[in-house]
């Protein structure tokens, strides 16, 4: 194990022991609705955001640890995301990360309410933590930022025009709004929130902006093309779900070859964007590499 893997086995096992901590302080949440929080949010996963952030601040100010509540909110939000994706009315998915999908354990109702507490949890604690670290303007400026990568310009944004396309409407400009929004938003988010934690310049902010942004266009197209070259084992999802589902993909307007092209250009941008941070982003760029040249 390289000193990278290491550092990614460190970030992820500090997330989720701060994770365990969130979910464990629910005493006054109904128990089947703290259940069905916990169930999705310990459900597994490369916790890719959370790192982001973290690496993120680390990389501009060396105090990672100071970025843990934008890190958790994060992911916080990525889950309720993924609740919802998963439901009858979006994907109708039965499987997510190997194991049945919350509605199919808890029901619709509670697995919608416990992705509603999720992404509302998550607000509440930035609010309650940046008081303590940061200036008001930081703050506010960390909150704006997650709120609008997950708002109605964003994930959300996504998430709607991905529910309302189809391969009949299927265009590149389309496929990139949607994947701008539905999946590189977040991410960027996250790169930026957790830069922001530890006072990055400015300079470094629009580094790490043009650094998320392809990341997180890469990172969507590599899924793309994982969901029709791996099998339902492998991906722990169903495979092919999104061609049975008639959904527009990188792969149903470019093909699987193109669009392997094309995440490479965007994997090379992102690459480029952390020349000003020299050896320093090494961790970013084995991050990337690790996520967007992965086979899973």
């Amino acid at each position: 194990m390289n000193k990278h893997e290491s550092a990614l086995r460190d970030f992820q096992a500090t997330i989720d022991h701060h994770l365990h901590l969130y979910l464990a302080a629910s005493d006054d949440v109904p128990a089947n609705l703290a259940k069905a929080m916990a169930y999705s949010v310990m459900a597994g996963g490369k916790r890719l955001r959370p790192v982001l952030a973290l690496a993120a601040a680390d990389l501009v100010g060396g105090d990672w640890k100071k970025a843990l509540p934008v890190a958790i909110a994060i992911e916080l939000i990525h889950t309720y995301s993924l609740i919802h994706d998963d439901l009858p009315a979006m994907d109708n998915d039965d499987f997510r990360r190997g194991k049945p999908t919350s509605h199919r354990v808890f029901g619709e109702a509670l697995a919608i309410l416990a992705g509603d507490a999720l992404l509302t949890g998550a607000f509440e604690l930035l609010a309650e933590h940046s008081p303590d670290q940061f200036t008001p303007r930081t703050a506010l400026h960390i909150i704006r930022i997650v709120a609008q990568a997950a708002g109605k310009t964003g994930m959300i944004a996504g998430q709607a025009a991905d529910i309302e396309s189809s391969i009949e409407t299927c265009s590149p400009d389309l496929v990139e709004y949607i994947h701008l929004r539905k999946t590189a938003a977040l991410l960027k988010a996250a790169v930026m929130a957790g830069a922001l934690t530890n006072m990055a310049s400015a300079d470094q902010m629009r580094q790490l902006e043009s650094f998320g942004l392809h990341f997180g266009l890469a990172f969507q197209i590599q899924d793309d093309i994982l969901d029709v070259t791996q099998t339902t084992e492998i991906l722990g999802k169903p495979a092919g779900s999104d061609q049975n589902n008639n959904k527009l993909t990188s792969v149903t307007v470019w093909g699987v070859e193109h669009s392997r092209r094309i995440a490479e250009q965007h994997y090379q941008e992102a690459i480029a964007a952390l020349t000003g941070f020299d050896e320093k982003a090494d961790f970013l760029r084995y991050l990337a590499d690790y996520c967007i040249r992965r086979n899973l």
